[in-house]
């Protein structure tokens, strides 16, 4: 059963500068997204609809759609993104803006109690056959990223390798969390990359769950996350 639009922590972040337009609409909890104004893409390569969990994404660049497909999912996420882009200068604008808008998104859907009552640490282990990856997220306000995935090809896809360690770092920036993702092992890259999207869901997963008669409690000694 999904969860009423009351008990969700929803967000809707819109983005626009002279090098993209973003629309991201996230639900940590699942469930139904309203309509996001855009004209609907005839791709779809990243659309997945449930009761539980509705999954729509378009960047403009199939391969991070792929990977916000899996955040998202594993995650357990509705998640809504449209992006349009300067792609014919590269792909570097379009994923960290994207990725500064999911982050934004992220933090707005907390509250404003922020990781008050929720867990706040989270890890996460995920594999792709012969890859293997690691995840771990602290919900601490405190923006810091340390991304190793060891990609060794120039792109997957249309996307630059370099450019998926940026998008992580551009998350961790706007959504204000500690995160490390490192993959462990693994010779095909595409596997690497998508394991380590993987790990990071599983990781936030955790991080974000609500801790039972925790409710307003800030996790920290400091009796306040900054």
């Amino acid at each position: 059963m999904a969860p009423s639009r009351s008990d969700r922590r929803i967000a809707t972040i819109k983005r626009d500068t002279k090098e993209t337009q973003v629309y991201v609409c996230l639900s940590l909890d699942g469930g139904e997204l309203e309509s996001d104004g855009f004209t609907e893409s005839e791709k779809r390569h990243a659309y997945q609809m449930s009761a539980m969990q509705q999954i729509d994404i378009d960047t403009g660049i199939g391969f991070l759609d792929h990977m916000l497909h899996g955040l998202s999912k594993h995650a357990g996420w509705s998640l809504r993104v449209r992006c349009r882009g300067d792609l014919y200068i590269d792909d570097h604008h379009t994923t960290e803006d994207v990725f500064l808008a999911l982050g934004s998104a992220f933090k707005s859907s907390l509250g404003p109690s922020g990781a008050g009552g929720l867990a706040r640490f989270g890890q996460g282990y995920a594999p792709l056959d012969e890859a293997l990856s690691r995840a771990v997220i602290d919900l601490s306000n405190r923006p810091y990223a340390v991304i190793c995935l060891g990609l060794k090809r120039e792109k997957l896809g249309d996307l630059s390798c370099e450019m998926l360690t940026h998008a992580l770092e551009s998350f961790a920036q706007a959504a204000g969390v500690t995160l490390h993702v490192d993959c462990l092992r693994g010779d095909n890259d595409h596997h690497r990359a998508e394991s380590a999207f993987k790990a990071l869901a599983v990781a936030v997963r955790q991080a974000t769950s609500r801790v039972k008669e925790k409710e307003g409690e800030e996790p920290s000694t400091k009796g306040v996350l900054y």
